[in-house]
């Protein structure tokens, strides 16, 4: 890391010097000039051009040997080809070493390329796709993007992509309005709203005034906020301020818009979905760290070795050699020194003993990693048919990473959620709609839960505009409706009339079947465009119940009732904000005045008239009963207001939005003083709907022992909401903290106070089951079929990103940490793309964990690349996460299965090959270490040079490749079924220190036996003939083929799941070696050439003898037979949850379907607790968009008649 950093200090000081990079740096701020190309180029502001790809051609191959070169073992082996390459010092060959080193490096090049160049692919994709750009003679012309430049001026068309982040200057639609979808950048597939600034919209109006348009932005340098923008364009000698709502991000798509006119103010790496795309990191897992530890105590035990033979060298030369000078005299560059002897062998002995680190390793890790890579891809289970998405393993170096998750910082909208809403259930008038008759009847209990079948569906059919997607279960709602009950179409009529829902009306075409509210006499198809898709699902439900909005113009509102036209006059909008908690609207129609407000129920209740009193109790069971199942609730009131009363408030309010001090407060103030004395109507609960299988995967991951963030963009409410529908969150948890405040000293107090409280109730509770609590080191957690249903379980913490700000400074970031670890759940919502990163990272700075992100929009992309594992989800919303991660797919359910099965093979396997793969290299290697003590320390080699060269490649790889590939301790849906297996990866119990120096120890005494027992035997061998036999070349024979077959069976004892792969190439191993070495010592290869193959025979004359395979049999019985009954022993004696769940001695207690209580598939009632009541209320509208419908833009043209029901609206598409 030393030398990284010096490199990258280099490097910085290069691009100082050369002047890259500094002029941003210097810059306090933008000043972009439209059409004027040579100011923005003089200003250095970059092309639109993106790379996302590591290397390019003249960078690949040093930049990735540099990279390669932080591998203690690469170093290693350079420095041991370096000692080779000296002919005085050992006979050993430099290519023995650099030949595989190189194939190692070039393997992994190539792998590296081939990532990269996927990269490249996809950037030169992007690069070319064209977009129509202003140019010098006032003309559109098609460009590739990345030829645009800042300044310049763009035209984008309905469905197409935005090229960069452009302020956008005019607008096709005569509402001042355009929409874009954002799914490329947070996930969200329901349409935002954006408004050129009113001075351009109402100028430009040709492409000649776009071409005379000289205006000038300053603006804040480039960021990757994505909800904030601030600047000022300076035009026609006015100063006009612009904001988030006049900015189009890069990856927006316009949707139904024909066109707008942009202004290009980020282009490239300055948009900010590239600055949220973040910087890759080079990702190692906990393995290979460990193993890069281990590779540099290994050497460290290597010099102690070597440096113990040349000390050993050193007395006996200077006893012992000395005396033989006569038959083999000293060479003279030893200048007769027995000093000089023993530092010259010292190297020697690192090339005896060199195999302790082979090369072998790494290659068969990197193998190892890509055959389980490639079992994630070709996982059927991990395929989502829906949209042919498999699965994909991105980065090849983490498979073993993934069992050892103990945190995931999860985003909710298009990850948890799908992203829809569905009407499910409503109160009306004290009357509860929506439940199945079997519930109506009675509470169904989980005894009864599997056999609970699918109620039938309401049928619209004969409602011409019903939508076909829109599912309802009680029947006698829709023929309330019919009969026209006045309470339920009163209902209803405020769900089509208080809402910011646009209306598109198309023309039927050949190549539509059927569109939802197809209307056969007007040929229009009906089809809404929601900012919020809760209102969306609730205009959408009042439409299929007969009520149905039709169109709207900035003062009148059409709907229909039954059939029957009704034309509301739109007399204000007052818009949904975070401090009201709702929305209301007041309309006219034959002179009757009606204020219709929505919003949370613990506000709406302390608005209500007295009359209301007789429907309040029930329609709050109803509320306790929907929030009880995960839904989403909004209370509906209303109230008739006189003339009088209505035109004394519109004075009051046009004073207050006209104030020039406090403007704000005062509207506030305004809205509250004619939002009182409302007549309850009832409540509404919609789903968001989570994806399949998510509370099963988020209930099964917490049983793992994996704890979850949940980091959102989106309101407090909301998030809540989805943790409790997903299980992240429960009715029976001891409190769910809520941390608030608007400075450090607040938010600070808070986190203490929480603390304080969890502690009280801890000592408290004393005696009770112990609270799950997970900290640094705390794995535990309460069984479950320990836990009674009515015990507490837990705590839960929430805090929003303006408080979260606060929390993450370095004066409160450890209580914080500290909090959040102890609590159950962890909801972050509001919070920007960096504050997501920021969280994932003070986790990892603290907490030796292993962190694992997953996410679906380009807002995900910080988190991902910040965490150790990132996950994209692939799909719909955009591939921006799916391009950052290192593995995709498509359902957050498949997270469960890649970490508990895939990942949970992958460490255990993994662990296994590292424990063996060292052991039988120990067993190998320092057989030659006891050997050199009978050869006078002169770092002789036993073993022959063929069988060096093949052993870790012919004779043991294959075997412990398989093993490494395909073995298992339990099958999947064991693995599944007991997400306890997947701890000990947590805790690195399979593979560490200990198990290490095991492995040596083990080694060690292999190694001992293998000498010491056939040099026992071979000692005194003589021939058939009576001769002396050739101990060296026969000794070496024997001990080679019983390691071989020594190291083979341990490896069939450690195999766990037997394929015909594991026996082929265990007993093939075996086989290859007994032809190997027969043909190695045969006459044909010796009169071939003797000078290469000397030692004619000695394969016959070893395995001919009794003496090998006495020393066979007792080796193999004293080696393996004390490991054989030490593994028998601990199954019988201490058992891991593995072997009992593979003896079948151990039941999973937990229920199967836990999570149908909340999904509520089988339609069960759930009841809340006595006594409990949580507001369930959430809304996603964003502040603003009602006013802006209501007196945007057509006011200040003077088009206040203008209508906003696309299909009546002229259009200025012609203009352009």
């Amino acid at each position: 890391m030393a030398i990284l950093g010096l490199f990258r200090g280099l490097l910085s000081w290069v691009l100082s010097i050369c002047g890259c990079g500094s002029d941003k740096k210097k810059k306090q701020h933008y000043v972009i000039r439209a059409n004027d190309s040579e100011w923005n180029l003089k200003e250095g502001f970059p092309n639109n051009h993106i790379k996302t790809s590591k290397y390019n051609f003249l960078t690949f191959i040093p930049l990735n040997l540099f990279e390669q070169m932080q591998r203690a073992a690469n170093l290693y082996f350079v420095f041991q080809i370096i000692i080779m390459s000296i002919p005085y010092i050992t006979a050993l060959s430099p290519s023995s070493t650099a030949v595989p080193l190189t194939f190692v490096l070039l393997a992994t090049m190539i792998k590296d390329g081939f990532d990269d160049y996927g990269r490249h692919k996809s950037d030169h994709s992007l690069n070319n796709q064209t977009a129509l750009v202003l140019n010098d003679k006032g003309v559109f012309v098609e460009k590739k993007w990345q030829d645009i430049q800042t300044g310049d001026i763009i035209k984008v068309r309905n469905d197409e992509s935005i090229s960069a982040d452009v302020l956008a200057l005019c607008t096709s639609e005569d509402s001042g309005l355009l929409f874009i979808e954002t799914a490329e950048l947070d996930g969200e597939t329901n349409l935002k709203v954006r408004q050129p600034l009113q001075e351009t919209f109402t100028t430009i109006k040709t492409e000649h005034d776009l071409a005379q348009f000289k205006g000038e932005i300053v603006c804040e340098l480039p960021n990757n906020r994505l909800e904030k923008f601030q600047g000022n364009l300076l035009w026609d000698g006015q100063k006009l301020a612009v904001d988030n709502n006049n900015i189009v991000l890069r990856g927006c798509v316009l949707r139904n818009t024909p066109w707008i006119y942009g202004f290009v103010v980020y282009a490239g790496h300055d948009s900010k979905l590239m600055m949220n795309s973040g910087k890759g990191v080079f990702k190692r897992s906990k393995l290979d760290i460990m193993t890069n530890y281990l590779v540099i105590w290994i050497a460290g035990l290597l010099a102690v070795l070597c440096t113990f033979l040349s000390i050993m060298s050193y007395v006996w030369e200077n006893s012992t050699g000395r005396k033989f000078q006569v038959y083999k005299p000293w060479p003279d560059i030893m200048k007769d020194s027995p000093a000089i002897i023993a530092l010259m062998n010292w190297p020697g002995f690192v090339m005896v003993l060199n195999t302790l680190i082979p090369i072998s390793l790494y290659i068969s890790v990197e193998v190892i990693r890509l055959g389980q890579s490639f079992l994630i891809d070709w996982d059927l289970n991990l395929y989502y048919e829906e949209n042919d998405t498999p699965a994909k393993a991105r980065n090849t170096t983490l498979t073993e990473e993934l069992g050892q998750i103990q945190y995931i910082f999860s985003d909710k909208t298009g990850t948890l959620t799908q992203n829809v809403m569905m009407f499910k259930e409503c109160s009306i008038n004290g009357t509860r709609f929506g439940q199945s008759q079997a519930e109506k009847d009675g509470e169904i209990t989980m005894n009864d839960l599997e056999s609970v079948t699918e109620p039938p569906f309401v049928d619209f059919s004969s409602n011409q505009y019903a939508d076909p997607n829109f599912k309802f279960y009680d029947q006698a709602l829709r023929d309330a409706c019919v009969e026209g009950e006045e309470s339920s179409i009163e209902f209803f009529r405020l769900l089509a009339l208080c809402h910011t829902v646009m209306v598109e009306a198309k023309v039927a075409t050949d190549e539509v079947d059927y569109v939802p509210g197809y209307n056969g006499d007007n040929n229009g198809l009906l089809e809404y465009q929601a900012q919020s898709p809760d209102e969306g699902a609730l205009v959408t439900a009042a439409r299929n119940f007969g009520i149905v909005f039709k169109s709207r113009t900035p003062t009148s509102i059409t709907i229909s009732i039954n059939g029957e036209d009704e034309v509301y006059e739109l007399l204000s909008v007052l818009d949904f904000d975070n401090v009201r908690k709702r929305m209301s609207v007041i309309v006219r129609k034959d002179s009757k005045i009606m204020l219709y407000c929505k919003g949370a129920d613990t506000i709406i209740y302390e608005l209500l008239s007295n009359q209301s009193q007789p429907i309040m109790e029930p329609t709050q069971q109803h509320l306790d009963t929907f929030a009880c199942e995960g839904l989403r609730t909004l209370c509906l009131a209303s109230k008739e207001l006189s003339q009088g009363e209505f035109e004394d408030w519109a004075e009051e309010f046009n004073e207050a939005r006209t104030s020039t001090e406090d403007r704000d407060e005062k509207v506030f103030e305004v809205y509250c003083s004619i939002e009182k004395d409302l007549n309850l109507l009832g409540a509404t609960a919609i789903e968001d709907k989570l994806q399949d299988g998510v509370p099963d995967a988020i209930a099964n991951l917490a049983e793992a022992n994996i704890k979850i963030f949940v980091l959102t963009g989106d309101k407090q409410e909301t998030a809540i909401n989805i943790g409790y529908s997903s299980m992240l969150l429960t009715e029976n948890m001891h409190d769910v903290f809520v941390v608030e405040g608007d400075n450090l000293q607040t938010v600070h107090a808070n986190i203490n106070k929480y603390t304080d409280r969890m502690n009280e109730i801890q000592t408290l509770e004393g005696n009770a089951p112990k609270i799950y609590f997970s900290g640094v080191n705390d794995h535990e957690s309460v069984p479950m079929e320990d836990v009674d249903e009515n015990m507490k379980d837990g705590f839960a913490l929430v805090i929003s990103g303006k408080s979260l700000a606060f929390a993450l400074l370095p004066e409160a970031e450890q209580d914080f940490l500290r909090l959040a670890l102890a609590c159950k759940a962890v909801i972050c919502c509001r919070v920007t793309p960096l504050q997501k990163a920021l969280v994932v990272e003070l986790v990892k700075k603290n907490v030796k964990a292993t962190t694992l992100a997953i996410g679906d929009g380009a807002n995900d992309v910080s988190m991902i690349k910040a965490a150790h594992i990132g996950v994209g989800i692939s799909g719909k919303e955009g591939r921006q996460a799916v391009l950052a991660a290192d593995y995709s797919f498509a359902q957050f359910r498949f997270l469960e299965r890649l970490l508990l099965v895939h990942g949970r093979w992958s460490y255990w396997r993994m662990s296994k090959f590292l424990n063996y793969f060292f052991y039988k290299n120990f067993a190998f290697t320092l057989v030659q270490f006891w050997y050199n003590l009978f050869t006078g320390f002169s770092a002789m080699t036993l073993y022959d040079d063929y069988f060096l060269s093949v052993y870790n490649v012919c004779f043991t790889s294959l075997p412990v490749l398989a093993m490494g590939i395909f073995d298992q301790d339990v099958n999947d849906q064991k693995s599944l079924s007991s997400p306890k297996l997947y701890i000990p990866g947590q805790s690195n119990l399979l593979f560490n220190k200990k198990t290490f120096a095991l492995k040596l120890f083990h080694g060690v005494v292999t190694s001992l036996l293998l000498f010491f027992i056939p040099y026992g035997i071979f000692k005194e061998t003589i021939t058939s003939e009576g001769l002396a036999a050739d101990l060296k070349t026969d000794f070496a024979v024997a001990i080679g083929a019983i390691l071989v077959i020594i190291v083979n069976l341990q490896m069939a004892l450690d195999t766990s799941h037997w394929l015909w792969i594991n026996h082929f190439f265990i007993w093939g191993s075996i086989v290859f070696y007994f032809i190997f070495t027969f043909t190695l010592y045969s006459e044909g290869l010796f009169n071939f050439a003797v000078t290469w193959f000397p030692n004619v025979s000695a394969a016959t004359n070893t395995f001919g003898s009794g003496a090998f395979w006495a020393a066979f049999f007792i080796t193999c019985v004293v080696c393996l037979f004390p490991v054989v009954g030490y593994r028998w022993a601990m199954q019988k004696m201490y058992p891991t949850l593995g072997d009992k769940i593979r003896k079948g001695i151990w039941k999973e207690r937990r229920s199967k379907n836990l999570s149908l209580l909340f999904q509520r598939k089988s339609r069960v009632s759930l009841r809340a607790r006595p006594g409990s009541h949580r507001s369930a209320f959430a809304f996603s509208q964003e502040s603003g968009i009602g006013g802006l419908l209501f007196s945007g833009i057509q006011k200040i043209k003077g088009k206040s008649k203008g209508s906003f029901d696309v299909a009546g609206a002229s259009s200025r598409e012609d203009e352009a």
